[in-house]
């Protein structure tokens, strides 16, 4: 299926690794120019090397931690004409909810909430302006389904979805999107280091440890990020523009609402 977004541009945050370089491939795949930003320079290089080599799209760097306005102005610098914006970020660590102070709410909340709305103020009237935008903020099922001891992040990632709930529907005349995508189970980096914590803590086998977590997926798996890149992908096609405002829940069936 032709999206209809080659020649596109797009910026995509925390992509060197996981979910956020699976959605910058399926871009790149679909002719859209990138430029990419992580923490880790060395595995952001490594990501743009492999996407350049794969599909022959221009890929431009920004090291860096997101949330940190020098970095934000970095990549508008590199893309002031973005055509697509994916906000990622990591999240809180797993903690009890009695151990959060006053610092951690705040960066919390910074991280995933105040810096994706701070990227979409860069881009949002320059899209507008042009007649076609499209934003996904990749969030967490735990917006709609909360995780214990990842209270802080549930909280901040559901702020962000009211917030741009009222953004989106502003835009929506101008043929800017503005979406969220809540991912369950992704066979990550991320997941397989929870899952080594989650069992060392209980005291589990890790074997073990990880059926159990595959089990409580009805697709009896753990989801490929290559699925979660071309959903994303779709959303920021031409054929998407109708879709705006929604929360697209991928978990293999998890959350189990058909509402």
């Amino acid at each position: 299926m032709d999206l209809g977004i080659e020649g596109r541009r797009a910026i995509v945050c925390a992509a060197s690794r996981g979910l956020g370089r699976a959605c910058a491939q399926s871009l790149a795949r679909n002719g859209v120019d990138l430029v990419i930003n992580g923490r880790d320079r060395a595995a952001l290089e490594g990501t743009a090397r492999d996407i350049r080599e794969e599909t022959g799209i221009a890929v431009e760097t920004v090291a860096g931690d997101i949330s940190d306005p020098a970095v934000q102005a970095a990549l508008i610098d590199a893309c002031p004409e973005s055509d697509i914006l994916i906000n990622n970020n990591g999240g809180p660590p797993r903690r009890d909810f009695r151990e959060i102070d006053r610092e951690d709410f705040l960066q919390g909340v910074v991280m995933n909430m105040a810096t994706p709305v701070e990227m979409i103020q860069r881009v949002v009237d320059g899209m507008a302006a042009r007649g076609f935008g499209r934003i996904v903020n990749i969030t967490s099922i735990s917006v709609k389904m909360p995780v214990p001891g990842l209270d802080l992040s549930s909280g901040a990632r559901a702020g962000l979805t009211a917030f741009v709930a009222g953004i989106a529907s502003g835009v929506a005349a101008r043929n800017v999107t503005i979406n969220n995508v809540l991912p369950g189970y992704f066979d990550t980096e991320r997941l397989r280091s929870n899952i080594a914590s989650g069992a060392e803590a209980t005291g589990t086998e890790l074997t073990q440890f990880t059926e159990q977590h595959m089990a409580s997926v009805p697709a009896k798996r753990f989801g490929d990020p290559a699925e979660f890149g071309e959903a994303c992908a779709f959303l920021c096609s031409a054929q998407a523009g109708y879709i705006t405002g929604q929360n697209l829940v991928i978990d293999g069936g998890r959350c189990g609402s058909v509402w």
